[in-house]
């Protein structure tokens, strides 16, 4: 069973239970078959959107909800179809709701109502399911624990023998064990302790208050984090096994970044307190950025595959091309049925962190890990390698070591010579020192509880957004100091964002510690050459290494054997020799990333979809009008002017798409007519309640947007912008007509911003 927030998009799987939920709520399909066990149990509190297959299963689920709190509950009011007597409508209420008639006030019966506001609105809706349309919890008056009285009045919608009160609790709890949390998990269950040890995989690992911690923190996400997607996968049981979400700026970046993945599950692996993995990925700035995050289970191959399948769900199918993981059987086995093209290597520093470790107790330790670095650092030939790591085994005689065994069996996915055909995108960590480290390193610790984690969540976030944001306005308000004459330097400078400029701009000092290009072998246009390099080796003394570059002029191609371009994205020293040494003063377009451009984000468009739109599809629609309304999103957050420029703009965009909605959509003809014959131009704002407003979820993100931004943060001004920014997108999906419009006003503010910029240059 999944539970499952897709906004507009809804994903289903023929073979389980499926609760699917979106922006206007939660929606529950709940199984009906559950054993209890003894035990106090914790309801999660009604919502708006929660559905239910009968009118009793609502009444019988909120009788149980009142229980646990302490209240009474009885039905304020009923609607009934007029030809037949089939409810539709119903209002539960807390039984101190309202207050006494006039003529009972001088009866000697105790007063008990104080006007309580606790009460749950629902009605029958076109799925034939009850739902919850209404709630307020607060009641004021204090709650008891004997007030069980109402559970005696669960009934079924046919007369039958009255059931005492034990068996009406136990038949509401089976009807919604989903709901159901006891106080050491998150759902029922008829096993002992012994067997909950056995079967701890199938389920979350939570203590009391988490599932409730969970589902507070996903629906406030859903309602001001547009465009926030989350799945939830129950088991067979009713509990909670795993779940996924990823917010709007991450889903983002994954357009922009997620084609080299590193799967960070050191949480889970090493039983931290919250069983916590993320996807990784790397900005144009070399900084790490999140993609997504889950809590898993358990390290099992089904919880694994669950997760890809979430995260491939919400990038629209787009897998990446390499992904990053640490050496695990069950992780190789999902990726390849998830991502089958996939690249997966293992990351290379996480095997490195180990080696104490794995080879801490062995005889000769140092000299073992001296010979296992140079064999994996100082190679660049496979004969190379295998010869250092024949070497090494006899030399120590461990080839019986287990560990060792299994890392050369597994060489071909984490030994640099072997994945030098292989793209990281900066990713790799194959130079001494470099390292994978957890996103969440310096916010979560072994015993983070799960409550904590949700607010540090949050916190780090905003800490990475604000970085690169920083980071951006630095590569574009300023230009690097210039450390040599050299017309590659000169050229990246105006292209790369400042850090990723630096790493370039180290590879061009290097060149001078090369001091011969000869060529070796010539080919036709091909031709390989020999450049020698003075590097730094043990003790701090300088030996000279060999690498083979080749160059093909026609095709303005150059490898070199070290492989950094596919590595880190950029091109060597070496390389950089030989393109001076044959007159090439500019690097070849193939060779400059897209993704290390300063102006990136703004001018790259992910492609979730095709460009060709289909003018009936809604999906499409909206894919087309997000894809630009991202580009405004990064082109506002640069500066003061830009940002004043886009949120201006945005408002009379959005007025005018406004325009078009009313000029379509007339309503209450008759009523209105009858107003207009009177002289009134407005309708008057008594009958124009703003929770009935189909743009309610627009309005209520426009509204709360503003509040408390800091338009000196530019991250506050992203944020902004972004939740802007989806309300022209969700006002231009709704007719062809407004989406034209919307499409046509995006492409209007973006050649606004980009006037200011011409104009601020």
């Amino acid at each position: 069973m999944e539970v499952g927030s897709l906004n507009s998009e809804q994903v289903q799987d023929p073979d389980s239970n499926v609760i699917a939920t979106d922006q206007d709520g939660v929606l529950m399909e709940l199984d009906a078959e559950n054993c209890v066990r003894e035990g106090k149990k914790e309801f999660v509190a009604p919502a708006i959107g929660m559905e239910f297959e009968s009118y009793e299963d609502a009444y019988n689920y909120y009788n149980c909800y009142a229980k646990e709190l302490g209240f009474r509950v009885r039905v304020k009011n009923s609607w009934f179809k007029r030809n037949s007597k089939e409810k539709y409508g119903a209002v539960l209420c807390c039984s101190s709701q309202g207050f006494k008639r006039i003529k009972d006030v001088n009866r000697l019966r105790k007063e008990t109502r104080t006007g309580c506001p606790a009460m749950l609105r629902m009605r029958l809706v076109d799925s034939k399911r009850w739902r919850i349309l209404e709630v307020a919890l607060e009641h004021n008056h204090l709650l008891g624990t004997k007030m069980y009285k109402s559970m005696k009045k669960m009934r079924s919608g046919t007369k039958r023998k009255s059931q005492s009160s034990s068996d009406a609790e136990n038949q509401t709890i089976k009807l919604y064990r989903a709901l159901v949390i006891d106080s050491e998990g998150n759902g029922p269950s008829n096993f002992n302790a012994t067997e909950a040890r056995n079967d701890s995989p199938k389920q979350l690992n939570l203590k009391k208050g988490d599932t409730q911690a969970i589902y507070n923190y996903l629906c406030r996400m859903q309602l001001t984090n547009p465009n926030f997607f989350y799945l939830m996968d129950i088991n067979d049981d009713g509990r909670l096994r795993n779940v996924f979400w990823i917010d709007a700026r991450s889903r983002a970046a994954c357009g922009y970044f997620g084609d080299v993945i590193y799967f960070d599950n050191t949480y889970l692996a090493n039983k931290f307190e919250i069983p916590l993995v993320a996807l990784v990925g790397i900005n144009h700035h070399g900084q790490a950025v999140l993609l997504g995050c889950a809590l898993l289970a358990g390290e099992t191959a089904e919880s694994y595959i669950w997760l890809f399948k979430a995260w491939l769900t919400c990038v629209s199918g787009h897998s990446p091309q390499t992904i990053i993981t640490d050496r695990c059987n069950v992780v190789q086995s999902a990726i390849a049925e998830v991502f089958p093209s996939c690249h997966h290597c293992f990351g290379l520093s996480l095997i490195i962190k180990k080696i104490p470790e794995k080879l801490g107790g062995s005889r000769n330790y140092d000299a073992i890990r001296k010979a296992l670095l140079k064999a994996v650092y100082e190679t660049l030939k496979v004969i190379e390698f295998e010869a250092a790591w024949g070497y090494m085994i006899h030399r120590f005689g461990i080839g019986d070591h287990e560990w060792l065994q299994s890392l050369y069996d597994n060489r071909f996915r984490w030994a640099p010579v072997y994945l030098k055909d292989t793209s990281f995108s900066g990713m790799s960590a194959t130079r001494p020192g470099e390292t994978l480290s957890p996103f969440f390193d310096k916010y979560v610790h072994k015993q983070t509880p799960l409550k904590e984690f949700l607010d540090k969540y949050e916190l780090a976030l905003q800490k990475k957004h604000k970085e690169e944001a920083l980071a951006d306005i630095d590569s574009r308000s300023s230009s690097p100091m210039l450390k040599t004459r050299c017309s590659f330097e000169l050229q990246l400078s105006k292209i790369y964002t400042r850090d990723m400029f630096k790493k370039f701009q180290f590879e061009v000092e290097e060149m001078y510690s090369c001091f011969s290009t000869t060529q070796l072998h010539i080919d036709g246009p091909i031709i390989i050459f020999l450049v020698k390099e003075r590097v730094v080796a043990d003790g701090n003394q300088r030996e000279i290494r060999d690498y083979e570059v080749l160059y093909n002029r026609t095709a303005g191609e150059v490898r070199c054997i070290c492989s950094c371009f596919n590595f880190h994205g950029y091109l060597c020293r070496h390389a950089l020799c030989v393109l001076n040494f044959n007159g090439v003063e500019e690097i070849p377009s193939k060779y400059i990333l897209a993704r290390w451009k300063k102006d990136y984000k703004r001018l790259y468009i992910p492609d979730h979809g095709s460009n060709n739109v289909d003018g009936t599809d809604r999906m499409q629609w909206f894919g087309q009008l997000y894809r630009s309304a991202l580009q405004i999103v990064e082109e506002g957050v640069i500066s003061l002017d830009h940002y004043n420029v886009a949120v201006q703009t945005f408002e009379e965009s959005l007025k005018r798409v406004h325009e078009i909605e009313e000029k379509h959509n007339p309503e209450n003809l008759h009523a209105l007519s009858i107003l207009n014959q009177n002289g009134v131009q407005e309708i008057p704002a008594l009958y124009t309640l703003s929770r009935w407003r189909k743009d309610i979820k627009r309005s209520y993100v426009y509204n709360h947007s503003c509040s408390g931004i800091d338009i000196n943060n530019p991250v506050h001004r992203y944020d902004h912008l972004y939740k802007c920014s989806v309300q022209v997108v969700e006002e231009g999906r709704k007719s062809q007509d407004r989406y034209k419009v919307a499409l046509q006003e995006l492409n209007g503010i973006l050649n606004k911003l980009c006037i200011t910029e011409d104009c601020a240059l």
